[in-house]
């Protein structure tokens, strides 16, 4: 069993019952002891779990079905945050939305990384916290629940007197064709302001979300400035947005 498939039952088991036993864990994966605390404390280390003696309980901040899409593709997700790291800087302003694969960016930076960070994700704020040289700024607005972000006026209006070296879009759905969008409007309106008070605009995304439409227009491909994917560069995918002009890592 895959390392990633061993953590995702453990989190699903300790999610479901709120508290496990380090040797419940061992019977049910067929794994040795210290396999099962090497996986709880890699998960711990993550936020996903708090790590206990003798076993682990359940982090209340992350609901189950965020905690799911984490998992999902996460190999994938790492390799984005992998290249996505080389377009950082020391003492840039850096703007970051709320995605699974930005949270997995943030847990990629380097430990010397002194920046600037403005998020309306409440998990990367949350795991900014822990990032000694990095000085964070959090949204106040509206809670959209489901996504764990802030959305709505108040967002908005405090982007107003904000400009970024660089964001970084959490995206939904991306075409050749007509762009990024997403699946709520008022969302779509927050990732919409932080690309107009960036100088440079990333959009991250697991190759699966490529081809694929919204209902509500986030920003035209024209807008966008670097793609960023699990896929080699030259992978005939990326090929309409190599024709574009846009970078691709």
């Amino acid at each position: 069993m895959l390392k990633d498939e061993r953590q995702h039952l453990i989190l699903r088991e300790v999610t479901r019952n709120n508290k496990v036993k380090c040797s419940y864990l061992c019977k049910m994966l067929n794994v040795s002891e210290d396999t099962v605390r090497r996986d709880l404390k890699e998960l711990a280390d993550h936020g996903m779990i708090r790590k206990v003696h003798g076993g682990a309980v359940a982090n209340s901040l992350l609901p189950a079905d965020y905690k799911e899409k984490i998992f999902h593709q996460l190999e994938e997700k790492k390799i984005i945050a992998e290249k996505a790291v080389r377009l950082l800087d020391n003492f840039q302003v850096i703007l970051i939305d709320g995605s699974t694969t930005n949270l997995e960016l943030v847990r990629h930076f380097p430990k010397e990384l002194h920046a600037t960070v403005f998020t309306n994700s409440f998990p990367i704020a949350q795991e900014l916290c822990e990032h000694s040289t990095v000085e964070t700024f959090f949204f106040g607005g509206k809670v959209l629940k489901s996504a764990k972000v802030t959305i709505g006026m108040d967002v908005l209006h405090f982007l107003d007197d904000v400009r970024a070296d660089i964001c970084f879009l959490g995206t939904r759905s991306l075409h050749a064709e007509l762009g990024i969008s997403t699946t709520r409007r008022e969302e779509a309106q927050v990732k919409r302001k932080l690309a107009e008070v960036s100088q440079k605009v990333v959009a991250l995304t697991v190759s699966e979300k490529i081809g694929t439409l919204q209902p509500f227009k986030v920003i035209d491909l024209n807008q966008l400035d670097v793609l960023v994917t699990e896929l080699p560069t030259d992978s005939p995918i990326l090929l309409p947005f190599h024709n574009k002009r846009i970078e691709i890592m």
